[in-house]
C-alpha cells in the first residue's frame, strides 16, 4: 500500500529520533530538537529528503540553463540543486580563460558584429541535439538574443566551439530549437528589421520590415553549423517568437508563434501610442507552420537563392511550394510545444487564460484540402482556428510555456499572472493539479520534457522575481529556480534556488548518465578546434624562439609546459616593443590537476586543463619585470610554481653580474637530501608493488594516474643525474639543488601513486592471483 506524505514523514522523524536519542557518533541534539530550534515542520524534512544528496553523491539530472544577461550558460544538477559550472559563451570569463586566450578569442571573434567585438550576450533558450527525437548528451545550442547569434556547446568537455552570426536578423529570441536528428536548429527573428544593413524609415515598416526564420544546417560529424547550407524563410514583420520541431506523424514540420501581428509601429516621441498598445489589440496573433524538409529538398535541387552566403526564400517561393501556413493563436504567445507523440501543438497566450490544442491530423488536412479561410496582407494561406483547434483548456491567467511528463497526456503549464503551475490531461482537456509558486514564472522545465521520452519525477519553475525569498543583497535581487516533485498526483514544492548569475528564461534537463564528458584532452589539443595544437610541447623539448623581420619587428615566441610544480621557461626574455607569444601545454594526466597562468599587467590569464595548449599573445610595450605564475593551486609547492618576464629597454645594454646565491649548501646537506630520498623511494616502491598486484588497468583513472606517476619518476632520474653529476665536482650548492628537485618529483609521484592506491581500494580492485 502506497504510503502518505504524512506517514513518511513521520518515518523519517521516528528515524532520526532514535538516531539521535542512541547513538553519541551522531550528536546530543536530535531531528526534533532541530525542528524546533529552526521552526521547520515535518513537510519540511520531507522536501529536504527528497533533495538531499549525500557527500559524494551524484545527482541523477543535469541541467543546461540560460544565464540571461551574463551571457553564459548554466550547469547546475537535480535534485540537489547544486551549481556545478558557468560555462562561458559569448561573454569573456577568466577563470575558463575564455577571451583570454588566444584559442577562445578566435571564437568570441566569430560572434563580430559589423566588424565590432560583442564582449556580451542575453541568453534564452538552449537545446540539447538530438537522434531520433530524444537527447543524445553531445551538443547544446545557446541563442543571444541581443544579437542574432548561435553558439555550440560540446558536452564533452563542456566548451563553446563556435559561434554564428544569422545574416539577415536584427535580433532573435526565437531560438534554439532542434529537429529530432539535429539536422537543423531553429532560429526565429524578434524584432522585424530590414534584411539589410541600410537605412530604411519606419513608414516603410510593412513593405521593407521583415521576420524570419533559419533553419541552421547542423553537420553532425564535425559538430559545427554550416551557414552555406542553412536557409531562412522570409516572413512577414510579424514578431516571430518561440519554436518547436514536428516529430513522428509531423516531423518535417516546424512551428513558430508570435506576435505583433498588427504590425503595428509605436513611437511616444512622434505622438503615438506605444508599441503595447498597438501589439495586443487583436484577439489573436499568428502560428506559422514551416515545411522544412521540402524546403531542404527544394535547396539540394538548386532551387533557391543564396543571399549573404545562405539561401534565402521568398514568401511567395515558400507559398508557391506549399511551405508555409498560419494559424491564428491565442494573443501575445510565449511557447509552442508539440506533444511526445507528435500528433498535438500546444501554444498559450499571455494574454489568456487558455491553453489551446491544435491537431497535426486536422492540420495536414485542411493543407492536403487547401481548406482555407484567406490569406495574409502577404498571401500566405491562413488555416482557420476552428479548423485546426482539437480543444482549449482553461488553465489560469497568463499562460506562457508548456512541458510534459512521463504519463500519457499529462503537461504542466507555467501561469505567469496567477503566480503558478498547472498540471492538466491535453487528451481529456482536464485540470488535474494547481500549485502556486510565490513568484510571477516564465518558462518551466521537466526532466527531458520535451524530447520523445520525457522523465517527468521533477519540475523546475524559471520565476522572474525573488522578492522576499532569500536575504537581501541590494537592489538588484537574484533570480530564481524552484524544484517541484511530479511523481505524484499532486505536486509538491521542494527547494528554492537563487540564481547569481543573470535572468533565467529556458531550461534543459538531461539524464545525468547519458553525458560522456572527457576528464583530460589529448596532449597537446587545441580544445576549441578540436585537433592537435601546432603550439604543443613535450617535456624536455620547450623553446624559446626570437625572430625578427626586415623592418625590425621581433617576435619571441615561447613553446613551453606546466606541470607540477613549474612552468618551463621559468624565465622569458625580450625587448621593448616585441610581441610576445606563450604557448603552453599542460602535461598532466591526473584528473583535475589544471594549471593557471596569469602575468602582471598584460591581461594574460590562461587555463591549462590536463592535455591542453592554450596560447596568449601581446605586446611588450613597456620596459620592467613582470612576474608570472600558475593560478591554480595544484600541489604543496603551488605557490613555488612562477617566473618573470623580462622586459628590457631598446638598446640595453647587459653588465656583467655574478648571480649570488640566498642559500649555500654544504655536502653534509647533500648526503642528508640523498638518504631522504632513498627512504621516499622504499615508500614509492610499496605503493607500486600496491597497484601492480592489482587489476588497476580496469580502471582508467588508475591508468592516467600511473602514467603521470611514471612521467615525475623520469623526471626523478635525470634530477638524481644532476645532483650526482653535479656532487662528483664538488658543486654542493647544485648537487643539493637537483637532489631536492630529485625529491619534489619522488613527491608527486608518491601524491599520485596514494591517490591510485586509495581509488583501487574504494573501487574494489581484485588482486592479480
Amino acid at each position: 500500500m502506497k504510503k502518505t506524505t504524512q506517514q513518511v514523514a513521520s518515518a523519517l522523524l521516528g528515524l532520526g529520533l532514535a538516531l539521535g536519542a542512541g547513538s553519541s557518533a551522531w550528536s546530543a541534539e536530535t531531528l526534533k530538537d532541530v525542528m524546533k530550534r529552526r521552526g521547520l515542520s515535518e513537510k519540511d524534512i520531507l522536501a529536504a529528503a527528497k533533495t538531499y544528496t549525500p557527500s559524494g553523491g551524484r545527482d541523477e539530472y543535469i541541467v543546461l540553463s540560460s544565464g540571461g544577461q551574463s551571457g553564459q550558460l548554466m550547469v547546475y544538477g537535480v535534485p540537489s540543486m547544486r551549481i556545478l559550472k558557468y560555462v562561458a559563451v559569448f561573454t569573456p570569463e577568466p577563470w575558463q580563460g575564455y577571451g583570454f586566450d588566444d584559442e577562445s578569442k578566435a571564437v568570441l571573434a566569430q560572434g563580430r558584429i559589423n566588424g565590432k567585438d560583442i564582449t556580451y550576450g542575453d541568453t534564452h533558450h538552449p537545446a540539447i541535439s538530438e537522434t531520433n527525437g530524444d537527447y543524445d548528451g553531445r551538443y547544446v545550442f545557446l541563442n543571444d538574443k541581443a544579437n542574432p547569434r548561435v553558439a555550440v556547446i560540446d558536452l564533452h568537455d563542456f566548451e563553446t566551439k563556435q559561434i554564428v552570426v544569422n545574416p539577415f536578423f536584427k535580433s532573435a529570441h526565437g531560438g534554439t530549437f532542434v529537429t529530432p536528428n539535429t539536422e537543423y536548429v531553429m532560429h526565429a527573428a524578434q524584432y522585424a528589421a530590414p534584411f539589410s544593413d541600410d537605412y530604411v524609415p519606419l513608414e516603410e515598416f510593412n513593405d521593407k520590415y521583415r521576420g524570419g526564420l533559419t533553419y541552421m544546417k547542423f553537420d553532425n560529424k564535425k559538430g559545427r553549423i554550416d551557414m552555406s547550407q542553412s536557409f531562412t524563410f522570409e516572413l512577414p514583420p510579424y514578431s516571430q517568437d518561440l519554436s518547436d520541431a514536428g516529430k513522428g506523424p509531423s516531423y518535417g514540420w516546424g512551428f513558430t508563434n508570435s506576435f505583433c501581428s498588427e504590425r503595428y509601429v509605436g513611437g511616444i516621441e512622434r505622438g503615438r501610442p506605444p508599441f503595447e498598445a498597438g501589439c495586443s489589440s487583436k484577439d489573436t496573433d499568428f502560428l506559422h507552420v514551416t515545411n522544412w524538409k521540402k524546403a531542404a529538398e527544394l535547396v539540394k535541387a538548386g532551387k533557391v537563392k543564396k543571399v549573404n552566403g545562405s539561401y534565402m526564400i521568398p514568401i511567395k517561393q515558400a507559398v508557391k511550394e506549399g511551405l508555409l501556413y498560419l494559424i491564428p493563436e491565442p494573443k501575445s504567445p510565449h511557447g509552442v510545444d508539440v506533444t511526445p507523440d507528435g500528433k498535438r501543438i500546444v501554444v498559450s497566450g499571455k494574454l489568456d487564460s487558455h491553453t489551446w490544442v491544435y491537431s497535426w491530423d486536422k492540420i495536414q488536412k485542411a493543407i492536403k484540402n487547401k481548406q482555407f479561410e484567406g490569406k495574409d496582407p502577404y498571401g500566405i494561406p491562413i488555416i482557420a482556428l476552428k479548423t485546426a483547434l482539437d480543444k482549449s483548456v482553461n488553465v489560469g491567467l497568463g499562460p506562457l510555456h508548456t512541458q510534459f511528463d512521463s504519463k500519457p497526456c499529462v503537461a504542466y503549464t507555467s501561469i505567469y499572472v496567477d503566480s503558478m503551475i498547472t498540471k492538466w490531461d491535453y487528451c481529456k482537456g482536464k485540470v488535474l493539479d494547481q500549485l502556486p509558486i510565490h513568484y510571477n514564472v516564465g518558462h518551466l522545465m521537466t526532466m527531458e520534457g520535451d524530447s520523445v521520452k520525457p522523465d517527468g519525477k521533477y519540475l523546475v519553475a524559471l520565476n522572474k522575481l525573488a522578492i522576499d525569498r532569500f536575504n537581501p543583497v541590494g537592489p538588484l535581487h537574484p533570480q530564481n529556480h524552484q524544484l517541484i516533485d511530479i511523481s505524484g498526483d499532486k505536486m509538491q514544492l521542494l527547494y528554492d534556488m537563487p540564481v547569481p548569475l543573470g535572468e533565467p528564461h529556458y531550461a534543459v534537463a538531461i539524464k545525468a548518465d547519458k553525458l560522456k564528458p572527457g576528464i583530460r584532452y589529448r596532449s597537446g589539443w587545441n580544445s576549441r578546434e578540436d585537433k592537435r595544437s601546432p603550439y604543443k610541447a613535450r617535456a624536455g623539448r620547450e623553446k624559446t624562439v626570437r625572430t625578427c623581420d626586415d623592418n625590425g619587428k621581433c617576435t619571441v615566441e615561447v613553446f613551453g609546459t606546466t606541470i607540477r610544480s613549474h612552468i618551463t621557461p621559468e624565465i622569458i626574455e625580450a625587448v621593448e616593443g616585441d610581441t610576445v607569444k606563450i604557448h603552453l601545454t599542460n602535461l598532466e594526466r591526473a584528473e583535475d590537476e589544471v594549471h593557471g597562468f596569469a602575468m602582471y599587467g598584460h591581461n594574460v590569464q590562461l587555463s591549462l586543463e590536463p592535455g591542453k595548449t592554450a596560447s596568449a599573445t601581446f605586446v611588450a610595450d613597456k620596459p620592467g619585470v613582470y612576474p608570472y605564475y600558475c593560478t591554480e593551486f595544484c600541489s604543496a609547492l603551488h605557490l613555488e610554481m612562477q617566473g618573470y618576464l623580462l622586459v628590457k629597454p631598446k638598446g640595453y645594454k647587459a653588465t656583467k653580474v655574478k648571480m649570488e646565491e640566498g642559500t649555500n649548501y654544504t655536502k653534509a646537506d647533500y648526503e642528508k637530501q640523498v638518504k631522504t630520498n632513498l627512504e621516499t623511494q622504499k615508500v614509492i616502491d610499496q605503493v607500486v608493488a600496491f597497484i601492480t598486484s592489482h587489476n588497476y588497468k580496469d580502471f582508467p583513472t588508475v591508468v592516467a594516474l600511473v602514467e603521470d606517476a611514471t612521467d615525475q619518476l623520469g623526471f626523478a632520474k635525470d634530477a638524481r643525474a644532476k645532483a650526482e653529476a653535479a656532487a662528483a665536482k664538488g658543486d654542493w650548492n647544485n648537487a643539493m639543488l637537483w637532489a631536492n628537485q630529485w625529491w619534489q618529483y619522488q613527491v608527486k609521484a608518491a601524491d599520485l601513486g596514494l591517490r591510485a592506491k586509495t581509488y583501487l581500494e574504494e573501487h574494489g580492485a581484485k588482486k592479480i592471483k
